[in-house]
């Protein structure tokens, strides 16, 4: 099925559907505008290009910074572009949620950016499984509670000189003086605070309570880094629901489930642009 054909499918599923269920990855993200390579990261980060070699923010996340102070420094400018700076393209977020307004819906997304709230969609239909950008936790972690960091963040920017922060600015957990770390699943320390657990009980009472709904489970963006979070699932409850449908909208090739049948559709599109024509 070419392109046009897919949307046009995806459009008929999306109008006569009793809920949705939207599925966000990093494809989303990237469609609106946050390029973690490439220009953008030359232009945000050109000190840190040259003196390390670094080629793109998320492989610069990995790297065993010698000092706090350079550490945070690095990092504090990453959550500043990708948190708290505008979204690039807005139109991206604000199309989706025209598409889902009034709509029965629902959105769990690996993304870790916080656009979602950012383009005005309700926090109680938001499950960030993965963490988020604006928020710490102590690096241990010595308590299961996280804490916003935006006043913090945006000092360090401010404040860094040569690639380093102050020392007095490196961040510590408030109950044991321990380094803090971004709320971000990468380990077994990510931290399930009260209203990551809240969110997912929110999560599972949708889908329990549209169980026998004309749903249509819509994937954005999803890669193969983490299919097991919402494109597997969707899968699966799309076999086991008759009245279900699944459709992805991704640049990237994708396979689908031979067990599906015309019950999914692949939209081999920009997502930006194809939310646009939806809409």
């Amino acid at each position: 099925m070419n392109a046009p054909d897919a949307l046009e499918t995806l459009a008929g599923w999306l109008g006569r559907a009793e809920a949705v269920v939207v599925g966000a990855g990093a494809g989303l993200s990237a469609s609106a505008g946050y390029e973690y390579g490439g220009a953008r990261f030359r232009r945000l980060f050109p000190d840190f290009a040259a003196a390390r070699g670094f080629g793109d923010m998320y492989s610069a996340g990995f790297f065993p910074f010698p000092t706090s102070e350079e550490k945070w420094a690095y990092w504090s400018r990453m959550i500043l572009c990708n948190r708290y700076d505008p979204i690039p393209k807005p139109s991206v977020f604000a199309d989706l949620l025209a598409l889902v307004r009034g709509r029965d819906h629902f959105v769990v997304t690996t993304n870790v950016d916080h656009c979602f709230q950012r383009a005005g969609f309700d926090k109680a239909r938001l499950f960030y499984t993965q963490g988020d950008y604006g928020v710490w936790q102590c690096s241990r972690p010595c308590h299961a509670r996280t804490y916003d960091n935006e006043r913090e963040v945006r000092e360090m920017a401010a404040e860094q000189r040569g690639m380093r922060i102050p020392s007095a600015l490196v961040p510590r957990c408030p109950v044991c003086g321990r380094e803090m770390a971004t709320n971000l699943r990468v380990d077994d320390a990510f931290v399930e605070d009260d209203g990551w657990r809240a969110a997912a009980r929110r999560y599972a009472d949708f889908l329990d309570r549209t169980e026998k709904a004309r749903t249509l489970f819509l994937d954005l963006g999803s890669g193969w880094n983490t299919p097991g979070i919402f494109k597997v699932p969707f899968w699966r409850m799309t076999l086991r629901r008759p009245e279900a449908r699944y459709a992805c909208v991704n640049l990237e090739p994708d396979q689908l489930p031979v067990e599906l049948g015309d019950r999914a559709v692949h939209v081999a599109s920009d997502i930006g642009a194809a939310l646009a024509r939806l809409a």
